[in-house]
């Protein structure tokens, strides 16, 4: 869950609102199973229990956060990667470099100190980005989950169109901001929309369990998703931020049925879900992300969305260590599905 969600900042994220002009203007659009003609909504979501926020608030249980002055930065990453191997990179939290083709791909990117309405309200960064912002290759395409600030963070997208004057992949609705930023932006896409960038890169929007909110009288306006990427290397699905639900099995079955064939490798969230009664819904689990992993069909899956933003009540290691948990219930060795390391690109071959 993101920081908006705590009453303690509903006055100053109310400010800052108002302060920075973020709120998401209304949605137009035909009423569909997820667009009630005003909101989004999520088809599959349960019901929440009434007055889970405040008894989450009276009784935190964080898990610890250590300092880390000495994390990890790692060097330049090549300015591009030709032929259909794939290279990630993390960032931190939900921010990815993906290389293949000849493409530089950006997934939610986030290099501010701190994420919120102003460089001074907001979740500070506990760990620094894993790429130095000066040392990112030429970027070709930014996709963008959802409008939540640990995902869209504004100032990160002033410099990204300064710097390199990508092209921005929104959901419904979320169009505005990039916008807002002087980023060029293409069609904003609903679920299962799908959007051919150029040779060698064509774009599924998919369903995701989620929310969004800018500050407190936005709630739901625009669409959160995440996307399939069809290169040459295969089906990629970066998952965006994301509770468990029947959602990641019809993913599969789309992938199976593009042109690029099944999901090859999943970057699925792990991080910011404790404590799993109120968050489940919203944010998956470990446990959750390996449910998420089998349902994708994927041979290969990396988590994202974790240790990067003190955000749930899990500590800083919990998702790791619950992921290998999991894992190892599961029967799934190891290595199909890693906690990847800021700063040092991982090559996957096709």
């Amino acid at each position: 869950m993101t920081y908006t969600h705590l009453p303690l900042w509903r006055l100053l994220l109310f400010i800052g609102c108002l302060a920075t002009g973020s709120c998401a203007p209304r949605y137009r659009g035909p009423v569909t199973d997820h667009f009630t003609g005003k909101r989004f909504v999520n088809p599959d979501m349960p019901a929440r229990e009434g007055g889970g926020l405040l008894k989450w608030l009276l009784h935190r249980d964080k898990g610890p956060w250590a300092e880390q002055p000495n994390a990890y930065v790692g060097a330049p990453p090549a300015r591009r990667i030709e032929g259909d191997s794939l290279v990630l990179t993390f960032v931190n939290h939900s921010t990815f470099l993906l290389q293949t083709g000849g493409l530089n791909i950006l997934t939610d990117p986030v290099w501010s100190e701190r994420v919120g309405p102003t460089n001074w309200l907001g979740v500070r960064r506990r760990r620094p980005p894993g790429i130095r912002f000066e040392d990112l290759p030429p970027i070709d395409v930014v996709l963008l989950s959802h409008l939540h600030y640990d995902h869209l963070d504004l100032p990160t997208l002033r410099r990204l169109v300064r710097a390199h004057n990508p092209l921005f992949v929104v959901p419904l609705g979320v169009g505005y901001l990039p916008r807002r930023a002087g980023g060029r932006v293409a069609r904003e896409l609903d679920w299962n929309d799908t959007l051919r960038i150029r040779p060698g890169l064509e774009l599924t929007c998919t369903p995701a369990q989620h929310f969004s909110n800018r500050g407190l009288g936005d709630r739901d306006r625009t669409l959160w998703a995440g996307y399939l990427l069809h290169t040459s290397f295969g089906t990629t699905y970066f998952c965006g931020d994301s509770g468990y639900g029947p959602h990641f099995k019809r993913i599969a079955e789309q992938a199976a049925r593009s042109p690029t064939g099944p999901i090859r490798l999943a970057l699925l969230p792990i991080g910011s879900y404790r404590p799993e009664w109120f968050m489940a819904p919203v944010h998956v689990s470990p446990a959750g992300a390996v449910r998420a992993f089998m349902d994708v069909k994927a041979p290969r899956a990396v988590g994202i969305h974790f240790g990067t933003f003190q955000q749930g009540d899990d500590g800083l290691t919990e998702p790791v260590d619950d992921l290998r948990k999991a894992l190892a219930e599961q029967g799934i060795v190891q290595d199909r599905f890693i906690a990847p390391q800021e700063g040092r690109p991982i090559t996957i071959k096709k």
